[in-house]
C-alpha cells in the first residue's frame, strides 16, 4: 500500500507568518497548501511565494471555489498551484469549467454532497475528494470515528483519491490503518506548534508506521 502524503495547511493571517512556518516545516511535508484564510488575506501572491520556496513540491490552492471555475483555476494555475479545491455545493458546470483548466481539482466535502453526486463528479473526470471535519464541527465536540472511515472507504471504492483533514493530530493517524488514504492534511497540529518542523516529522514517522 502506497504511503499517504502529508500536507501542511497554511491558514495564517499574514503571508510573512505563513512563509516563516513553511520555511521550517515545508521541507518535511509532501504538499504545501495555501489555505483559504491565507489566500483571502494575501491573494494569489501566497501561492507564488510557496511555489518559489518549494519548486519541486506539490502546491495546493484551497479556494473552496463555488463559481467562476475556469477563472479561479486559471488564477491558481498561473500562480503555480498543482491542486485546487472546489466546494461540494458547486455545480457540475463549475467543476467542469475548473477541470478544463487544471487537472488537479479536489472536491472538498461538507454537507452538500451525496453518493449520486459523487458518481457524477467521477463521470466528468474529478479524481480527488477531501473528506473534511470542519473546524466548527470539531469545536462542537465531534470526533473522528467509524462513520468517517466508512465514508472515506466509500469514496475510495468509487475510485477517488481521498484526502482527509480537520483536527488531525498524530494520534488520529492510526485510526486509518489499512485504509489507502491519499493525503493527510494537517493545519494547527503542525503550524500551531512551537517547533513546526518537529511536528511535521512526527506526523511522517507515524504515517510510516502504518503504511
Amino acid at each position: 500500500m502506497t504511503k499517504p502524503n502529508l500536507q501542511i495547511a497554511l491558514d495564517q493571517n499574514t503571508l510573512a507568518d505563513a512563509a516563516r512556518i513553511a520555511h521550517l516545516a515545508g521541507p518535511v511535508v509532501d504538499i504545501v497548501e495555501v489555505g483559504t484564510i491565507l489566500e483571502l488575506q494575501a491573494g494569489q501572491q501566497a501561492i507564488s511565494v510557496m511555489r518559489e520556496m518549494f519548486p519541486d513540491k506539490i502546491i495546493a490552492s484551497d479556494t473552496k471555489c463555488a463559481d467562476a471555475g475556469s477563472t479561479v483555476a486559471q488564477n491558481s494555475k498561473d500562480a503555480g498551484a498543482d491542486l485546487m479545491t472546489v466546494i461540494d455545493s458547486a455545480t457540475i458546470p463549475t467543476m467542469k469549467s475548473a477541470l478544463s483548466v487544471l487537472s488537479g481539482i479536489q472536491v472538498e466535502l461538507y454537507s452538500a454532497w451525496n453518493w449520486d453526486l459523487a458518481k457524477e463528479w467521477k463521470k466528468i473526470g474529478i479524481e480527488q475528494v477531501i473528506y473534511h471535519q470542519s473546524r466548527d464541527a470539531l469545536l462542537a465536540g465531534e470526533v473522528w470515528g467509524k462513520k468517517d472511515l466508512d465514508i472515506v472507504k466509500g469514496f475510495i471504492e468509487l475510485g477517488f483519491k481521498v484526502s482527509v483533514t480537520g483536527g488531525l493530530n498524530v494520534d488520529t493517524i492510526k485510526l486509518f490503518e489499512g485504509v489507502p488514504v491519499y493525503t493527510f492534511i494537517a493545519g494547527r497540529a503542525i503550524t500551531g506548534q512551537d517547533n513546526p518542523k518537529a511536528a511535521a516529522e512526527a506526523f511522517q514517522e507515524e504515517i510510516k508506521k502504518y503504511w
